[in-house]
């Protein structure tokens, strides 16, 4: 089951040609994954008080239309895959059923010492239930 985010593109996140530009996609993937992970009951805002933390190592997007403003757009994010320090979320923007942008977004957990670390069982759990899920 993927996770769905909302939200309307803003006048002030457009460029000069008048449309979305290409860094602020990473601003609506973030937004995004945030919200799964509030889904899911992922303590992030817990663990990084702790010292740990869930950074991005690596992300590829591909556009496929421009945003203007007004537009209303959904946000899909699922695991694709969990492994003991890392993962990769699928994440697709569409607006109205049409493919806008794809990307993959790898990630790492870390300890307070910034040094990737293995993922808590708890945790791991969390999100592989939601990743075979996302799968059926």
């Amino acid at each position: 089951m993927a996770h769905e985010t909302q939200l309307k593109v803003r006048t002030y996140e457009c460029d000069e040609y008048g449309h979305v530009n290409n860094a602020i996609y990473l601003n609506y993937l973030e937004h995004a994954r945030v919200e799964f992970l509030d889904a899911v009951h992922f303590p992030y805002r817990e663990l990084r008080l702790k010292g740990f933390g869930v950074v991005v190592t690596e992300i590829s997007i591909k556009y496929h239309r421009e945003l203007i403003p007004g537009d209303l757009i959904l946000i899909h994010t699922v695991p694709e895959k969990i492994e003991n320090i890392s993962g990769i979320f699928k994440q697709t923007i569409t607006r109205n059923s049409e493919l806008i942008a794809e990307a993959k977004v790898r990630w790492a957990f870390l300890d307070a010492q910034g040094r990737p670390c293995r993922l808590l069982e708890e945790h791991k759990k969390a999100l592989q239930i939601e990743q075979q899920t996302g799968n059926a």
